[in-house]
């Protein structure tokens, strides 16, 4: 019976631990991820601040003109002009990776077979999430990424040459923000 209850017992606990395991992973957020969000966050904040001050400055630019309209010191009041807040920035829910994919833009680069580095895992990204799949992420630009690429430049109406550059990075971005 204790041991039936132990049993029991590693069960949940494997359990919980299981749980809280896969939680842990399905949030994790890569520093660059983190950054950027913080970033946006402060910068949403920023704008706020900013409309709430062109609305207390407008405010106190009509009484004025209204005070100087009363006194007589001026026959016609000052005509206000009123512009509208800057609206938010536009957000997608693949930021960090349309901002990496546009440093590959900035920096000019070209990836073919053989190609090595986290900059190709910014494509196998990408890849993954075009082809909803879960492929790993090797930062190796093998036969395998360079039939993907291929692929996804016929679907774009590339020219499908198995390379990524500045065009293929600019549709993998488009693409991205299409998605939301």
């Amino acid at each position: 019976m204790d041991n039936l209850k132990f049993a029991l017992f590693s069960v949940v606990v494997l359990g919980v631990l299981g749980l809280i395991a896969y939680w842990s992973i399905s949030t994790l957020q890569s520093g660059a991820e983190f950054a950027a969000s913080q970033k946006i966050g402060q910068l949403q904040k920023e704008n706020e601040d900013l409309a709430k001050q062109l609305v207390d400055l407008t405010e106190e630019l009509k009484t004025l003109s209204q005070a100087q309209s009363i006194e007589g010191s001026i026959s016609e009041p000052i005509p206000v002009t009123v512009t509208p807040a800057p609206t938010q920035p536009v957000t997608y829910k693949n930021q960090s990776l349309i901002n990496e994919l546009q440093n590959l833009i900035t920096n000019n680069v070209l990836m073919k077979l053989k190609s090595r580095g986290t900059r190709v895992g910014t494509v196998q990204n990408f890849l993954n999430i075009y082809n909803n799949t879960s492929d790993k992420v090797d930062n190796d630009y093998g036969t395998s990424t360079q039939k993907a690429v291929t692929a996804f430049q016929k679907d774009q109406g590339l020219n499908a040459d198995g390379e990524a550059g500045s065009g293929t990075f600019n549709k993998m971005i488009s693409w991205l923000k299409k998605q939301g």
